[in-house]
């Protein structure tokens, strides 16, 4: 499987106007230089976001984005979805012609793990992300593993 910088930092944007949500309009600007992603790429996925009903825009001075439903109504997988992601693990893409124009070996086992993928993100809401983080607004110190699928490497990443 493999989340693009796209849903990522879809990710991102969504956590970061659920963080700031009630102090009025967001202005992308702002979103950018927290987080470092481009204002230009956030511009495009705020237009999918906005098309995909998670985001409303308010135009003019102190205008910017607000969430358009509460952060506990708006699921990880639904973002990811807006800006044209999917967690298909599948070497196909879901097409069942991975060999010889029909399913490999393996096609149902990395089947079952994408929709095990989805359905877990299906259940995580951005209020629930919000709630991780402590009263400053950062992560509670930890160390995370994290394993790449593709070498098979575990490696430890700290303050992740």
């Amino acid at each position: 499987m493999r989340l693009t910088t796209k849903g990522r930092y879809a990710v991102t944007a969504m956590l970061d106007l659920a963080i700031h949500q009630g102090q009025g309009p967001i202005a992308l600007a702002d979103i950018a230089q927290r987080q470092g992603i481009s204002l230009s790429y956030l511009e495009q996925l705020f237009a999918k976001l906005r098309r995909r009903s998670l985001v409303t825009s308010v135009r003019g001075p102190g205008g910017g984005y607000n969430l358009a439903r509460q952060a506990a109504d708006i699921h990880i997988a639904e973002v990811i979805a807006a800006v044209d992601e999917n967690v298909d693990t599948t070497r196909c893409g879901g097409a069942h012609n991975c060999q010889n124009n029909g399913p490999c070996l393996t096609h149902d086992l990395w089947h079952d793990l994408s929709d095990r993928i989805y359905d877990y993100l299906n259940h995580i809401s951005l209020q629930q992300l919000v709630d991780r983080r402590d009263e400053t607004g950062n992560r509670p110190g930890t160390t995370c593993t994290a394993v790449d699928v593709k070498l098979g490497v575990q490696r430890i990443v700290a303050n992740a």
